[in-house]
Formats: structure tokens, sequence, C-alpha cells
């Protein structure tokens, strides 16, 4: 019986917490934010009062959804528009987490008065911004910003982790007898990122090939194998001493940048999956938190995610960013969406497994910061980006109401492309667009309904073009699209 209402007890919340997301959009709060709430209010010190302390199974399962959301993420990341920020994205999910680490740190030792290892620990569990809090965030936010942006925020959140995981272990390694050396720190970052480089890459191209070679008999196992990949990328990492983290984003963004059997249902299966990865992770830390202890660093956790938010954060990013072309206002949103979520908290246990005396202080202070950070940042990022004035039109995601597999030996490919706003192409008819020979745009994806395109067919600003061209047309394709209106001048006679 106690089986069946813990699994009650759990699908009950998972619903209440997709249920929950409309009013999320609605008022413009973090759906993360909703998820912990929900476990905050189901734990031990909530209405349902469902016993949970098990901080240790907390950081696993905390650990594998991460793997999931990466993942995704990485699946979704389109490497024409990583490859510009590539420099920028490495340099703040480096120095940039470093830069935090420090200067968190020292604020908490010298004007917090904590401990030294506590104060740097604190420092190293938050330095991160947190993947799922701004796929999250940005993904279902109604405010558009330049994509440039985007994809360096959600670049540098889902690169950023590993660091901030080896600076949380090795200054917990402070911690009683067998302190690390500068020597076996500096080869335990290296090994942990190239190692998690190296597998990433191999095991991407792995399952690309994998993926396209295997002839399944049903379609309903492409997914179930692609999941179980996820899991070996993320185990394998860890055997061989690489960082498990980098190396199913980067495995994911390879695979995502290439066409493989059922992409289109597999990357919504992932999305699917990467969703209630989220609410898991975030129902099962929600569960860890005893509400009637947080009151107790109220007054600190403000001082603490005040000055994160105001002035490391920031500092740290520009800092980093120094000598780049990045305009100051695209430096202060980058600062300002710097978000802590998940893997703040989910690093916070940790030093329940060192037996910290401070434990149990640092997990609540560090959960505070998260909450603020959601409820201040999160909530507020639209509001940030018209007042810097760097609102773009929200570019649309297209859904389609068919399936078409790119596979390698097909003599044509089915993909899509973006009318941008201003371009040349707006206002022609779809016979006037001197696409390449053999290229059929099939369908056209307007706000939310579904265009089957004529000879006569007018393109708009954001239209989403469904195409069916030759393999080797796209860049030809992209160029015409590209192409932008010339202003006019006014010639006086």
């Amino acid at each position: 019986m106690e089986f069946q209402i813990n699994i009650f007890a759990l699908s009950s919340l998972i619903i209440v917490s997709i249920g929950l997301l409309r009013v999320s959009t609605k008022f413009g709060i973090p759906s993360l934010l909703i998820f912990l709430s929900i476990g905050m209010l189901a734990g031990s010190d909530g209405i349902l009062g469902i016993p949970f302390t098990d901080a240790d199974l907390a950081q696993k399962v905390g650990s594998v959804a991460l793997a999931f959301i990466l993942f995704s993420g990485g699946l979704e990341t389109d490497w024409s528009k990583v490859r510009p920020i590539l420099g920028k994205g490495i340099s703040l999910g480096t120095i940039g987490v470093l830069l935090t680490c420090l200067i968190v740190g020292t604020f908490t030792v010298y004007v917090l008065n904590f401990p030294p290892v506590v104060g740097y620990l604190l420092g190293a569990i938050v330095s991160s911004t947190d993947a799922a809090a701004v796929f999250n965030v940005l993904r279902t936010s109604n405010t558009g910003m330049k994509k440039e942006l985007t994809s360096l925020l959600e670049f540098e959140s889902g690169s950023n982790d590993p660091l901030a995981v080896l600076l949380t272990t090795t200054i917990l390694g402070f911690v009683g007898s067998g302190s690390p050396t500068v020597a076996s720190i500096a080869k335990e970052i290296f090994q942990q990122f190239s190692l998690g480089i190296i597998s990433g890459v191999i095991f991407g191209y792995v399952i690309y090939r994998g993926m396209n070679r295997i002839k399944l008999d049903y379609e309903g196992l492409y997914p179930v194998l692609l999941s179980a990949s996820i899991l070996f990328v993320y185990s394998a990492t860890e055997l061989v001493g690489g960082n498990p983290f980098l190396a199913v984003y980067i495995a994911g963004m390879i695979l995502g940048n290439r066409s493989f059997v059922h992409k289109r249902s597999n990357v919504r299966f992932m999305d699917g999956i990467a969703w209630l990865m989220q609410i898991i992770m975030f129902l099962t830390l929600g569960l860890l938190v005893f509400p009637s202890k947080i009151p107790a660093v109220i007054g600190i956790g403000f001082a603490f995610s005040l000055f994160i938010m105001i002035i490391a954060r920031p500092l740290a990013v520009f800092l980093t960013l120094i000598g780049t072309k990045i305009p100051w206002k695209e430096k202060a949103l980058i600062s300002w969406v710097g978000l802590r979520g998940a893997a703040p908290i989910i690093l916070a246990t940790f030093p329940f497994a060192k037996q910290l005396p401070e434990s149990e202080m640092i997990f609540n202070l560090v959960f505070f910061t998260v909450i603020t950070s959601l409820l201040l940042q999160g909530a507020t990022i639209p509001f940030v980006v018209r007042l810097l004035k760097l609102e773009t039109p929200l570019e649309q995601r297209a859904s389609y109401p068919f399936e078409f597999e790119n596979k390698e030996t097909n003599g044509t490919q089915l993909l899509e492309f973006i009318v941008p706003y201003g371009s040349a192409s707006v206002g022609k008819f779809v016979y006037e667009l001197d696409f390449p020979e053999n290229s059929l745009i099939t369908l056209i994806y307007r706000g939310d309904s579904h265009i089957v395109p004529t000879g006569k067919t007018k393109m708009e600003d954001g239209d989403v073009l469904l195409v069916l061209t030759p393999p080797g047309a796209e860049n030809e394709i992209r160029t015409i699209l590209s192409k932008m209106k010339e202003k006019k001048e006014t010639i006086s006679s």
C-alpha cells in the first residue's frame, strides 16, 4: 500500500505542477519557482507532510535530471549561432565562474564573517548560472532578444557547471586531512575539461552514426535508445574521470546539428523529458527543504543574494568580457540573466557528504538565494530587456502537422528557414524568390496558422518556411532570405 501511496503522491504533484504552468505564463513567474514551491508545500514542513531528508538521493536524482536537461538544451542549440560567440561563452563558463567564486567568497568571509572554507565554498556553489533555469526562462518568455545574446546565455549556462562542481569539490577537499595541492587542482581541472570535451565529441558522433545505421522495426524504440545513450554518456564520462555534464551537453549539440532518423519526433520527445526532469528535480529539491528553517537565514540571505545579483555577477561579467565589442547594455543584460537554479541547490548537498557542521545552514542559504534569484531576476527579464532597449521580434518556433525523415540516402531534405524581419524577400511572391532548382516550399508557418503556399503567396516578416531541397542548396536559400531591404534615399530634383 505504501508504494501505491508514493506513486499517487508523485503523480499528483507532477500533474499539479503542469497545471500551474498556465499561472506561471500569465503572471510572468518562472515555472521553476512554482515547482520548488510545490515541493516545499508537500514536504515535511508543508501541508502534505511527506517525509524526505535524503540529501544523497536528492543529489543523485538532480544530477541525472540535469544530464537530460543539458542534453536537450544541446540538442536544440544551433552551432551556426554558437560559433560566433564560442570564445565569449567559454570565457564566461570558466573565467567568469572563477571570478564569481572569488568575489562572492571574499565578501562572505570578510563582510559576513564566515570561516574561509565555508565562505569560499558558498562562492563556488553559487558561481555558475543554471542551465535549467536559463533554458526555461528564455524559452517560455514572450520577449525576444538578439539571437547572439540568447545563444551566449544558453551556451554559458550549459557549459559552466563543470568548473562550479570542480571548485566545490576542491574546496571541500580542504576539510579534514589530505588537502589538495595547487598541482593536483590544476591536473583535476585539465582532466575534467579535456576528457569531458573528448567524450562528448566522440559519443556525440557515435550516437549520430548509431541512430542512422540501426534499423529498428518500431519507431517508438528510437527515443528509448536516445535516452539510454544519454545515461551511457553521463556514466561512461564520469567513470573515465571527465566531466559528465559537459560531455552530455556537447554530445547533444553534435547530434542536434545533424540530420538523423526521426529527428523531429525525437527532439519533441527529449523536450518533454527535459520538462519532466525539471519538474522531478525541483520537486525533489523542494521536498528536501524545511521552510520553518528558512526565516533564520532571511537577513543574511538578502545581503548574500543581492550582492551576487548587483555586484558579483556584473563585476565578473564585465571583467571577463573586457576587450570584447559587446556593448555595455548587452553586458548588463548578461549580468542580470545570471539565474541561479537547480545546480547550486544540488551542489549545496555536497557538504552533507563531508559532514560539515555548517551543512544545513549552507543548504538553507543557497536555497533562499535561488528563490530570490528566480523571483527577482527571472520574473523581471522581459522588463529589463525592454528597459535596455534590447527587445527584438520574438522568433517563432514552428510545429508541423507531418514528419519527414532526412536520411543520408535521400536525394532531398526537409529544412526549416526563417524569413528575417526587414528581409528583401518580404512582400515578394513565392515565384519571385529565385530559389535553387528543385527546391520547393511545402509549408509556411505564420503565427498559429499553417499555409500551403502557391506561386502567388506573399512572404511576410517572421514566416517560417519548410523547404524540400536537394543537399547543398541550403546556403543559397539562406543567402536569398537574409538579404536585407535597401534603404530608400530621397533625391530632390
